[in-house]
């Protein structure tokens, strides 16, 4: 095998290296997911908003409505509030378990290049002292 080989085959490993980890990063949250989280964000700030500017017109206004207590919408704004915050405590929490893993994959690429670093200093040092007995 010579060395032109050796580096198709290095090249080849990173490319299934680089497709996979494409893959993963899709799994928890490319592309396809930012559409949706815009659209989310873009709903729950309209329904917040919304809510606060319609409690704000009613005590302004002096609007009576019979069926809605006066901070009912105010209460739902906050609750709303909440719900994003949790949603986005779980979607950190989901980035940084990758970020883990990524870590985790480098450290266990490292310690298998010091490995292998290792076994060619003692193949080198081995053929050094055949050769200085002869």
């Amino acid at each position: 095998m010579d060395e032109m080989d050796v580096l198709r085959e290095e090249l080849e490993h990173y490319k299934a290296q680089k497709d996979k980890i494409r893959n993963i990063v899709g799994q928890i949250g490319g592309a396809t997911s930012r559409q949706r989280d815009m659209t989310i964000n873009i709903t729950f700030l309209t329904v917040v908003l919304s809510a606060f500017m319609f409690d704000l017109l009613r005590h302004l206004m002096g609007w009576k409505i019979p069926l809605l207590p006066p901070m009912l919408l105010l209460e739902v704004a906050v609750l709303l509030v909440s719900l994003k915050i949790i949603w986005m405590i779980h979607k950190q929490s989901k980035v940084e378990h990758f970020h883990f893993w990524i870590l985790n994959s480098i450290e266990f690429q490292m310690n298998m290049l010091s490995r292998r670093v290792a076994n060619l200093d003692k193949a080198v040092r081995g053929e050094n002292k055949t050769e200085e007995k002869v």
